[in-house]
């Protein structure tokens, strides 16, 4: 058995030292003091000092893993991570992940379900971005597909609308193919498959009036113009077939501004 000789404070508020014997033995904290009343004169044995010593350090991680939960939701993961960070052991860091979440304080399946909520409301990611991001904070793949399965497919349209609401500018600007093209990459950049891109497209109604096609055919094509000027006629007209072509215009509209249909070739040499 070794007796406690000395208890002095420590600079780091609510800390204290312990001394066994006249040697200093281990730390506590003032919540470990008062669950053990250990005061000077008191006899332990051993495993008393290892129950102490335990305590103390559930006691920390649990102190250290709260604060950190105070300032928004985490997973588990997560808050493991943080204990690992400020050198928590793995035991003691497990005994305070099992109380928050005994507690309500720690639940993955919850987590998920208002990460998912938040999306819906202001969020811009898709259900494959949602998967990725999730699974950086170290959540169960099947947890976030359940939650996944949950979120009604007319859900995932009004927010993939969102990400593209801004692009309905370009109707008029662009040909519709290419339009087509750059809402569907920009949706599948954030986590939509292409039937969902598809569907957003319906939805939209972007497809342009004659007029608008034939003006974004005039944009395009002057575009075109400017930057081959500098070829001769028939490298020039080549240039901006090709041009026009990667741009998603049909053949039959390309050979319509070749022929100055759309607008008098002879114009162009004012662009």
């Amino acid at each position: 058995m070794a007796i406690i000789t000395k208890v002095s404070v420590q600079r780091r508020p609510g800390r204290y030292n312990i001394f066994l014997d006249g040697k200093y033995a281990f730390s506590a904290s003032e919540k470990t003091l008062a669950e053990f009343v250990l005061l000077k004169g008191k006899e332990l044995s051993d495993s008393q000092v290892e129950k102490v010593k335990q305590f103390d350090a559930d006691a920390k991680a649990s102190d250290l893993a709260v604060r950190f939960l105070s300032y928004e939701p985490r997973t588990v993961y997560e808050v493991l991570q943080y204990l690992a960070k400020h050198e928590i052991s793995n035991e003691a860091a497990s005994n305070a992940v099992a109380e928050l979440t005994e507690l309500g304080y720690l639940d993955d399946q919850q987590y998920v379900a208002l990460f998912l909520k938040n999306n819906l409301q202001v969020g811009s990611d898709g259900p494959k971005s949602l998967k990725r991001k999730l699974a950086q904070k170290g959540v169960d793949p099947e947890i976030v597909q359940n939650q996944l399965d949950k979120v009604a497919e007319e859900d995932w349209l009004e927010i993939a609308e969102r990400v593209v609401k801004s692009m309905r500018h370009q109707v008029g600007k662009l040909s519709e193919r290419e339009l087509e093209l750059k809402i569907k990459t920009k949706l599948i950049s954030h986590g939509f498959n292409a039937d969902l891109a598809a569907g957003v497209i319906d939805r939209l109604d972007l497809k342009p009036s004659e007029e608008e096609q034939d003006e974004a055919l005039k944009k395009q094509g002057i575009k075109a113009y400017k930057k081959f000027r500098r070829f001769d006629e028939q490298e020039r007209k080549f240039k901006i077939k090709r041009y026009l072509f990667s741009h998603g215009f049909c053949s039959g509209e390309i050979d319509a501004f070749l022929n100055g249909e759309v607008i008098d070739l002879d114009e162009l040499a004012e662009y």
